[in-house]
């Protein structure tokens, strides 16, 4: 059976993302790497985070990371919320609505399942109301989306 492997292209810095993703996801595994001579540069390498590998390439380039494809970490709660939050945003941009770029410029989405729970609510104000306080959020913070559901 076929697999899918999302490749992501860093500009000379893999292993410094490499430290930072291994650093933020405690189950994050670092399955092998290549380099050009023994203490040469990074080139390649494969990890995984979260039961999701990746591949890697480490090669200058004028390819940049874009929004128009993330990585989704769905959070139990509002401590994994920030603690994605906290460690990714470090040297990247807060966006709207709960994503963010880290340092290298990959998008994330960092959303509680709650957030879903809310926007799915049968009282179709409630679920408005959710959805509207999360328009006003950068990071999603699970009291304000119950308070807009409630107050709706």
């Amino acid at each position: 059976m076929a697999s899918i492997t999302p490749s992501l292209w860093f500009n000379e810095d893999l292993e410094e993302a490499l430290e930072l993703y291994t650093s933020v996801f405690g189950d994050a595994t670092v399955h092998g790497v290549n380099r050009s001579s023994p203490d040469g540069p990074l080139l390649s390498a494969e990890f995984e985070l979260v039961g999701q590998r990746f591949m890697a390439l480490n090669y200058p380039s004028d390819f940049r990371f874009t929004e128009a494809a993330s990585l989704l970490i769905s959070c139990t709660d509002q401590a994994e919320v920030d603690h994605y939050w906290d460690q990714l945003v470090v040297g990247g941009e807060e966006s709207q609505c709960g994503w963010l770029k880290d340092r290298f410029g990959l998008s994330w989405q960092i959303v509680p399942k709650r957030l879903y729970e809310l926007l799915s609510d049968p009282d179709p104000a409630r679920a408005n109301g959710a959805m509207q306080a999360m328009l006003q959020m950068q990071k999603i913070i699970v009291a304000d989306l119950e308070a807009g559901a409630d107050n709706a």
